[in-house]
């Protein structure tokens, strides 16, 4: 029995020690979920927004990157910089709008009402003046009301007030920048200019077509019908005024070289009978009503054979006897065209020969009714082979008064020398013409053109560094080109091998994170 009771006693002492460890491990357990819930409720006031809202600086489609060590992570994936109790957020948010900056302030690690801070923020760029960006609440963040113009490369200084102490935070960060000695810049043939006036030529360029001067251009027919008994002359031929280009056989011709002489004859017997009645009429032997009626039967022969010469005269045929004549050449020049052979019938309106001056020709172009305006008689252009190299200049002589309602355009035409023929009649051709000709206000070297991710960009120097400026442009011709804004007058840039600084920037890394 007093074994029993000694046995029970043990049991009861190690079911209290049993007990007693639970409830010390259940208190352990209790404390570790009561510091979760707390730790849980910190992360959601430290990420109001982090449900609904993407990471601001993950919206970017680029990057940047600060000078100075990388500063610490915000909820929004911004920067994040803390003075005593005070921490703000700097963002730059772009996402389906213009890139403003977005400003989150946290006391103790908490979200702080945006009506009982203020802040202000000034950036400043190389080679400008510190702008400086006012910001407003909006929601639980401060919003700027301007534009972030890209690069997003700058300093920048801010100024917070909160429960009347002040906070002052700088940071810096670079993009699409690069450094290159005045070594570096003569390796690479860099050439540097600065930004200035210009005069900018507004050229406008035009397709056409080399084509006979038809001012110095004949077509020759044959002047009475019959048959091509020889043919003297052949295409490519260089002849003379005056030269036989072909004999031609004509029925006309004969008939009319016989009225000729039947003319001539009549003319004879005319003077013989006036010789005659003359002198009867002075013997007193025949009236005179017979001499004057001889002497009008002269006139009317004189008249006939008149007549007569003036007829072959104007088919291009001389006196004499037969049915042949000569075709000859109206000008100097070159046979372009030929259409007759020898034994073939000819009809009064067939072209048998086309002699051409080459010495000059047109250059004809088609003008778009847009383009109107622009072009004028008297102007001077540049003909180019579209083909091969050649070129020569010329001036516009005729504009047509017409459009062609189906190209809407009208025709100008250019008088260009070919002393040597090396223009061809067909040849298609470009027109070059100076339309206009200004003074802008600003102009860099058309060399100086690149294109990043924000667009056409000028590369400004700013002492050792070169920076991407985003350009808006204007005008341009063959030399320089028109800025609106993006580069000020007087800045230096990179004009010549301007690509050897955007290559270089390439080899850097020119994205960077907000």
């Amino acid at each position: 029995m007093q074994i029993l009771n000694k046995y029970n006693h043990k049991q009861w002492l190690l079911i209290l020690a049993i007990v007693a460890v639970g409830i010390i491990l259940a208190g352990l357990i209790l404390s570790s979920d009561k510091t979760k819930a707390i730790a849980d409720k910190h992360a959601e006031h430290m990420e109001p927004a982090g449900a609904n809202q993407q990471n601001e600086s993950t919206s970017e489609d680029h990057d940047h990157t600060e000078l100075a060590t990388e500063s610490e992570k915000g909820p929004h994936g911004g920067k994040l910089f803390r003075d005593s109790d005070l921490a703000l957020e700097v963002t730059i948010f772009e996402q389906n709008q213009p890139p403003q900056f977005r400003i989150y302030a946290y006391e103790n690690n908490k979200p702080l009402a945006v009506n009982s801070t203020t802040v202000s923020l000034t950036v400043t760029r190389l080679g400008r003046q510190p702008q400086l960006f006012k910001l407003s609440p909006e929601n639980e963040y401060f919003t700027s009301t301007i534009t972030v113009e890209e690069p997003h490369s700058f300093k920048v200084a801010i100024q917070a007030t909160h429960a009347d102490k002040t906070h002052q935070f700088n940071y810096d960060q670079v993009e699409a920048r690069v450094v290159l000695t005045e070594e570096q810049l003569k390796h690479n043939a860099i050439e540097v200019l600065t930004a200035a006036p210009a005069r900018i030529q507004t050229n406008l360029r035009l397709l056409g077509e080399i084509k006979l001067n038809a001012d110095k251009a004949v077509q020759v027919l044959p002047r009475m019908t019959g048959i091509a008994e020889s043919v003297t002359a052949n295409v490519g031929d260089t002849v003379t005024k005056g030269q036989t280009l072909a004999v031609i056989s004509s029925i006309a011709v004969a008939e009319n070289r016989a009225d000729l002489s039947a003319a001539q004859q009549r003319l004879n017997l005319a003077k013989t009978t006036l010789a005659r009645e003359e002198s009867l009429w002075r013997e007193k032997i025949s009236a005179e009503q017979d001499y004057l009626a001889a002497k009008n039967d002269l006139q009317l022969a004189q008249i006939e054979l008149t007549q007569q010469q003036q007829r072959l005269a104007s088919m291009g045929v001389s006196g004499g006897s037969g049915s042949r004549y000569t075709l000859k050449a109206p000008i100097n020049g070159v046979i372009t065209r030929k259409n007759v052979a020898t034994g073939q019938v000819l009809e009064l309106t067939q072209m048998m020969f086309e002699v051409a001056d080459l010495n000059t020709i047109w250059a004809e172009m088609h003008i778009p009714i847009k383009d109107l305006g622009l072009v004028k008689t008297g102007q001077k252009v540049t003909v180019r082979a579209s083909s091969f190299e050649q070129n020569t200049e010329g001036t516009i002589t005729y504009i047509a008064p017409l459009v062609d309602l189906q190209s809407r355009t009208a025709i100008a035409r250019v008088v260009i020398p070919n002393i040597k023929q090396n223009w061809l009649v067909g040849l298609p051709v470009n027109i070059d013409l100076v339309a206009d000709e200004v003074t802008v206000p600003l102009a860099v070297s058309l060399e100086a053109l690149q294109t990043l991710q924000y667009g056409d960009v000028v590369f400004g120097r700013y002492g050792d560094a070169f920076e991407a400026r985003p350009v808006e442009l204007g005008r341009r011709d063959s030399k320089y080109v028109e800025v609106l804004s993006g580069i000020n007058a007087g800045e230096q840039y990179a004009a010549g091998n301007s690509f050897v600084v955007k290559a270089e920037l390439g080899k850097a890394g020119a994205s960077h994170d907000h």
